[in-house]
């Protein structure tokens, strides 16, 4: 294994070079990129529509195509999964990755063009473990195998012929892997994506607890479940008993940092390395390429050509968008993606900082519908992250899951923030937590400040404790189980939270600040 583990990682550190062209030329490559989409554009149905023959530039793009939200690529997505093609893209489609989000509850279904595979899902795979390997030179991954959490997927019934499929984007990806990739990856196909989610679990935990595990990849929340569970059956006392050379763990979906101190005590070693990823149905996006620092390399060769509208223009009819070169750093901006699956100039939902321009360089800070913003203090989920996670460090506690939502006028009773916080070691003093927690939104957030000031528009922040098991109940009751769902950080109605409540009040007592 060690011969192998060698020649592995000789292979993947010569995809750097490629990846320093991107750093070096940022502008021409996303100009090539641009081009080439176009290019094979330009004979689709959207393409004609468009005029994509007659555009010349960026600004040419922006002006003639408006952003597209998943609602207006809708009608084009559900003639594809219907059997017609060249609708928004060229190629034959056989994959679609299915995503509820965290916007709505209708289920999405995105484009997987094999294009999108190979150059973009693929490729951001084998980046993410060639920058790891130049990172730490002495690994030893590729001597035993990576686990990774997979979702299911299934025949497309939309389709006459039967001959497409749909499913969670890991599942989608799981099953078109290479060969090579197989060899190295644990579980067995067959129970990577079985579709029943908590036998799943079991079963996994069962068969990988037998396997020299290295590395893992996944959503922290659900890695966390399979982590605790292979602990259980295998009566051990921490997980390094089991896998006593796990290395890695390549994690995204969620920000990290609120559960980096649950995953110190769930892998108690210090070297220890953990890598975020930006990766979702719809593309992959970033990379964490620094050891120390939690900013996420912006990968501009995968066949994505992006955009970029400050938030500040996200209500607009017509938004003004930016290219590459027109960012700056610190602003909040919406991003916008144009791919080789046929996505064109799509509204992920994501928003997102840049740290950097010299490289491009940047960190998620929410969604474009998830935030609180009912008395005019939008509160974003960066906020949200940063202020819980100090209020965990400095209260000895560690959480498994949250989610946040407005407490309206009601009367002549003043609005505030209610909290859900489901711990796995609960903090010293909840009042303190409370406390903590508010005075950290006030001290990064100026208008949720000005609303707290003196309590006039805004209360202190109620915060209730759920009992262990709480978010998983929930995300079961939704039928949400599964690697690619998470739990909504913040809403600005009551949707959530007031069923993630009823759920609590149904298990009994709990702790709360009100």
């Amino acid at each position: 294994m060690k011969i192998i583990n060698s020649i592995v990682s000789w292979a993947f550190k010569k995809r750097i070079h490629q990846i320093e062209l991107f750093l070096k030329y940022p502008h021409d490559v996303q100009n090539e990129v641009f081009k080439n989409l176009l290019r094979n554009g330009r004979d689709t149905e959207f393409g004609k529509k468009y005029g994509f023959s007659n555009i010349i530039s960026p600004d040419d793009f922006a002006n003639r195509i408006p952003v597209q939200s998943y609602e207006q690529l809708f009608p084009y997505i559900d003639r594809t999964m219907k059997g017609e093609k060249n609708l928004l893209w060229p190629s034959e489609v056989k994959w679609f990755a299915k995503s509820s989000g965290t916007t709505n509850a209708r289920s999405k279904f995105i484009p997987v063009t094999s294009e999108a595979l190979e150059d973009c899902h693929f490729k951001g795979g084998k980046d993410m473990l060639s920058i790891y390997v130049n990172n730490y030179p002495n690994t030893n991954l590729f001597n035993g195998k990576g686990l990774g959490i997979g979702g299911s997927h299934q025949i497309n019934e939309y389709d006459p012929t039967e001959t497409s499929f749909y499913g969670d984007v890991s599942a989608v990806i799981m099953q078109n892997l290479p060969v090579w990739a197989q060899f190295i990856r644990t579980p067995s196909l067959d129970l990577a994506l079985l579709d029943k989610w908590e036998e799943k679990i079991e079963k996994m935990a069962e068969v990988t607890s037998r396997e020299n595990v290295t590395n893992l990849s996944g959503v922290p929340t659900w890695t966390i479940l399979l982590i605790k569970k292979v602990v259980e059956i295998t009566k051990s006392n921490n997980i390094l008993e089991v896998w006593p050379n796990l290395e890695a763990f390549f994690h995204g979906a969620v920000a990290f940092k609120p559960y980096r101190n649950l995953f110190k005590e769930l892998i108690p070693k210090k070297d220890m390395h953990y890598m975020e990823t930006y990766n979702a149905s719809e593309g992959f996006f970033g990379i964490q390429d620094h050891t120390q620092k939690d900013e996420l390399l912006l990968m501009l060769d995968y066949g994505i050509y992006y955009e970029f509208i400050p938030v500040s223009e996200l209500e607009s009819e017509n938004p003004r968008t930016l290219t590459l070169d027109q960012v700056k750093k610190g602003e909040n901006y919406a991003m916008l993606i144009t791919t080789n699956a046929g996505l064109w100039r799509y509204n992920i939902g994501d928003t997102i900082k840049f740290t950097s321009t010299a490289p491009y360089r940047i960190k998620i800070s929410g969604r474009t519908k998830h935030f609180i913003n009912a008395f005019g203090e939008e509160v974003i989920i960066e906020n949200a992250e940063t202020a819980i996670s100090y209020a965990c460090e400095h209260t000895g506690s560690i959480i498994d899951n949250f989610t946040a939502a407005p407490v309206y006028f009601e009367g002549n009773n003043k609005g505030c923030h209610e909290w859900i916080i489901e711990f796995s070691k609960e903090p010293d003093s909840l009042d303190r937590f409370r406390n903590l927690l508010d005075e950290t939104l006030r001290n990064i957030n100026s208008d949720y400040d000005a609303k707290r000031y003196k309590d006039m528009a805004l209360q202190a922040p109620i915060v209730r404790i759920a009992p262990v098991g709480t978010f998983y109940e929930w995300m079961r009751k939704k039928g949400k189980l599964g690697g690619q769902n998470k739990v909504p950080r913040l809403s600005n109605n009551r949707e959530y939270i007031d069923d993630v409540f009823a759920i609590m009040n149904s298990k009994g007592e709990y702790k709360s600040t009100a």
